[in-house]
């Protein structure tokens, strides 16, 4: 049985329901990610992985989709996280279903 840690990022560009959605995908596709929480008010990911989980890797995946560890962003990353969050919110409009 693999070992569990918690671990807890603080991110920029984080705006909206689409902004989590893309991040919980991205995350919950990593080999060893069991969990993850996104609170878009605080702008923090909470995630439960296998202690073979790299931060700096699940790190450097939230940078390329344009939300940084918070301080560490720039303007690029800015434009891309408003890219990553229009994804999020059609892949919510896709699951919804029609009454």
């Amino acid at each position: 049985m693999a070992i569990m840690r918690s671990e807890q990022i603080a991110v920029e560009n984080m705006k909206c329901g689409g902004c989590a959605s893309t991040i919980k995908k991205a995350l919950m596709e990593m080999d060893g990610v069991e969990l993850v929480d996104v609170d878009v008010d605080h702008g923090r990911i909470d995630a439960n992985v296998q202690d073979t989980v790299l931060r700096e890797d699940m790190l450097a995946r939230l940078a390329r989709l344009g939300y940084p560890e918070a301080g560490k962003g720039n303007l690029l990353q800015k434009g891309i996280s408003y890219v990553s969050c229009m994804i999020g919110k059609l892949g919510e409009t896709k699951n919804e279903k029609a009454f």
